[in-house]
């Protein structure tokens, strides 16, 4: 049995393109797993931020120079040769022109329609996370009312839709559920529940979303494609890793009527939460509208999740 080295920090950057696609390399010959395709970077050498390395990497790789990146998921993996943890990066723009300067080749590709393989095993899981989009909207309709949710999604449906209604039974939850569903996944959208999977079975849905308390019963994944889970502290999330979630919330970020006693967590509270790093895409909630992206962004989220903001 090969003996645990320290963990080596790299460093991996997602280049996001206007129209959603994004690029993978295939690792170059006389390297591990060559042939295998990746996101592009590499080691964060002494002295260097993780952003730096981002940047030397891709200009001596790629030959372009990154402007603008955003920190995204941590995750660490054992391979044979190494133990890596992995910082991965969102980039947004850059400049210069694509030059193969390892002789590797690149691909741009569509979210959750993958046409190079084989991937590199710490970045496969990165593949799912790329199908989720910047901003998750949770329905409330027992505060104002089916008709306001329903006729918006009509008009413009989001691109996913959580499903969080706590005081319907049954019976009423999955009528909704199937008007949410008729009028989101014709349009290519997602729809998650937040309610007791056995609930859901057979629901015209994606995935099931699970309540802290939840999360906290759970002793395997449920049997959806999609998996997400609320938490507030380090012991939900590491149970939400281990179980296999997708993504999570987490809030509350800003002051919001739900909570009107207990104090937000701000970004930098919110960053804290995400210091040691967290290998799942994470929303930013409570008290936010689409104008708080860039801020999430910044500070690690994977986008929003609108409650009252998504319906206004």
């Amino acid at each position: 049995m090969r003996s645990m080295s320290k963990i080596v920090d790299v460093v991996a950057g997602t280049l996001i393109a206007a129209d959603g696609r994004f690029l993978l390399g295939s690792r170059p010959e006389g390297k591990p797993y060559a042939g295998y395709w990746e996101f592009p970077g590499g080691k964060i050498e002494p002295g260097e931020t993780p952003f730096e390395a981002l940047r030397r990497e891709f200009h001596e790789e790629l030959g372009i120079t990154v402007e603008a990146a955003t920190p995204w998921l941590t995750k660490v993996h054992v391979y044979e040769h190494a133990t890596v943890r992995l910082r991965f990066y969102r980039v947004w723009s850059w400049t210069g022109e694509f030059e193969m300067r390892e002789g590797q080749d690149i691909a741009w590709q569509v979210p959750g329609e993958l046409t190079v393989g084989p991937m590199l095993p710490a970045n496969g899981p990165i593949l799912k996370a790329l199908e989720l989009p910047a901003v998750l909207a949770i329905t409330c309709a027992h505060e104002i009312g089916e008709d306001v949710i329903l006729a918006s999604l009509a008009e413009a449906p989001p691109a996913a839709v959580l499903v969080r209604e706590p005081g319907y039974q049954m019976e009423e939850l999955a009528r909704f559920v199937r008007e949410v569903s008729a009028r989101v996944r014709p349009a290519g959208g997602k729809v998650f529940a937040n309610a007791d999977p056995a609930w859901l079975e057979g629901l015209p849905i994606d995935g099931v979303h699970l309540s802290e308390a939840r999360l906290m019963a759970m002793d395997a994944r449920p049997d959806f494609e999609w998996v997400g889970a609320s938490v507030h502290g380090r012991e939900a999330k590491e149970k939400a890793e281990a179980l296999g979630a997708d993504y999570l919330l987490l809030g509350h970020v800003k002051p919001t009527p739900t909570h009107p006693d207990s104090a937000p967590l701000g970004w930098d509270g919110f960053e804290c939460r995400l210091a040691e790093g967290c290998p799942l895409p994470v929303y930013a909630l409570g008290g936010l509208s689409s104008a708080d992206l860039a801020d999430a962004y910044a500070h690690g989220a994977q986008g929003v999740a609108l409650m009252r903001g998504a319906w206004q």
